[in-house]
This record gives structure tokens, sequence and C-alpha cells, in this order.
């Protein structure tokens, strides 16, 4: 597509006017896109915290000349592995929302004021490779990367985990109870991170509601008042 093509996309046509009520979609599309994004950086920040926190715990833990060392790293690494696993699955949804209202932008605008958000413009740059590389732009999404970096995270954490059972296997005898412990907290951020999967998507299907008329909440309030009106005072 050439400038002129570009151009003509943009011109007006009195046959194809858009209506209010196409504009109003429009523009709050864009304006939830907006909030979207917003609040996909607002969350990983919340994470980030908790992340960075259960990190710095991990390296202080190591410090320490503890017997109990090895199950404190256990703890804090399934604590982590859990903020983490959420933290990928948190970006996969604000992702999905968030290419919804792009769909949303992407298929209205046409008919409002032209292909404006789905048409990239990019200059030729004539420079060498390595100057592309060092001080160019690169057709990558910030959400994608930021995705698999929370991915990687969990992988970390997974490692630390197995390193923590590494020297309780190598004990002879094995404390047992420190094994058990440190199980169960693998058993339960296991079960935590398998629930987000399967208990914590947005439904789909058809849900059951009830809505309460007006006259309904009305009646039953003028009964409960009639109740309270017939009802025995304590000093008879």
């Amino acid at each position: 597509m050439n400038v002129e093509d570009y151009l003509n996309r943009f011109k007006s046509d009195r046959e194809t006017v858009p209506n209010n009520r196409k504009c109003k979609a429009l523009d709050l599309a864009l304006e939830i896109r907006k909030f979207e994004i917003e609040l996909y950086w607002k969350r990983a920040t919340y994470f980030w915290a908790f992340i960075a926190a259960a990190f710095g715990g991990y390296g202080l833990v190591q410090k320490l000349d503890d017997p109990e060392k090895t199950l404190l790293s256990v703890l804090l690494s399934c604590l982590g592995l859990v903020f983490s696993f959420g933290w990928y699955c948190v970006n996969r949804a604000s992702k999905r929302w968030q290419q919804n209202w792009e769909n949303h932008v992407d298929i209205l605008e046409d008919a409002v004021l032209g292909p404006l958000y789905k048409v990239i413009i990019e200059k030729l740059d004539d420079h060498g490779p390595l100057r592309r590389i060092a001080t160019g732009s690169a057709p990558l999404s910030v959400s994608k990367i930021n995705q698999m970096i929370s991915l990687f995270v969990v992988g970390a954490w997974v490692v630390l985990i197995i390193y923590g059972f590494v020297p309780t296997a190598w004990h002879a005898p094995a404390d047992w109870l420190r094994v058990l412990l440190q199980s169960a907290a693998a058993a339960i951020s296991a079960t935590t991170c398998w629930g987000f999967v399967r208990w914590g998507g947005t439904g789909q299907g058809a849900s059951r509601v009830i809505i309460h008329p007006p006259r309904a909440v009305e009646a039953v309030s003028n009964v409960a008042q009639v109740l309270v009106e017939k009802a025995p005072s304590r000093d008879q």
C-alpha cells in the first residue's frame, strides 16, 4: 500500500457516514482497551513485588547456618512458584481481554474513521544490519515477551524446588519429617497452579441469574413491616 492508497481509505462518503452508535462503540472500545493495558502493567507490578521478595528471602536463607535451611528454601521456592505461575496465568488472561477490544477496534474503525489502527507505517532503514539491530525497531510484542519471561521464572522456581530436595535425598538417614513437609509444600503448590488453570477461567457458558423486580422487593418489605407490627411486645 502506498501513501495515496492509504489516504484514499480515509475519504468520506455520504452513503457510508457512520451513525452515532458506531462512533460511541469505537470510542468505548478504545477506552476499554487503554484501561486493559493499564491494568496489565499494574498487575505485573503487583506480581513482580512478591516474586522479588521471594527471591530475596531465598537468597537470605542460603546464607543461614541452620539445619532447617533446606526446608525454608523449599517453602520459599514453592511460594515463588505459585506467584510466578499466577503471574503467567494473569498475563495470558490480560492479553486475551486486550486482544478482544483490539478486535472490536479493528472491526469498528473502518466505518467510522478508516483503517488507522490496523495499518502500520514504517520508515525504510537503509543502515547496515548491525546498526538496525542496535538502534532499530522490531516487530516484537511487549506483552508476549513479558509472558515468556514469566514462564521462564516459573521454570527457575521448579529447578530451585528440585535442588532443595537433592540434599535431603543424600542425607543418611533421611529426615522424614523434613521430607514430608517439603513434599507437602510442593504438592500444595502444584495443586494451586493446577487450580489456576482448572477453575480460574472466565465463564463461557450460559449462567443463571435471578432478577427481583421492584414490586417483589417492595411486597417483601411490606410483609416484613406487617409482621413486625403484629409481633407481641416483650413488655406484655
